[in-house]
């Protein structure tokens, strides 16, 4: 497989390299691909979540916001007591 990288792109391969954050310009390439696959991961579930939450305002199924917060602090307090 060929890939042709902007001069921008390429100093930017190179420059990783020569750090010696990576061994090679395909070591690079694929931590590249690796984070755009974590990222379309993280993308996929925050739309499903929204969705979610979508469909329970429209349920009616709501929290007023200060006993959500107050729910969670007590959360928080009880991990911390432990």
């Amino acid at each position: 497989m060929n890939v042709h990288l902007t001069p921008e792109l390429k100093k930017l391969v190179q420059d990783e390299v020569s750090t010696g954050n990576y061994a090679s310009a395909s070591e690079v390439i694929r931590e590249g691909l690796r984070l755009l696959i974590e990222d379309r991961k993280w993308r996929d579930d925050a739309r499903a979540k929204l969705a979610e939450g979508l469909a329970q305002a429209k349920a009616g199924k709501l929290v007023d916001g200060a006993k959500a917060v107050s729910r969670l602090r007590k959360r928080i307090d009880e991990q911390q007591a432990e």
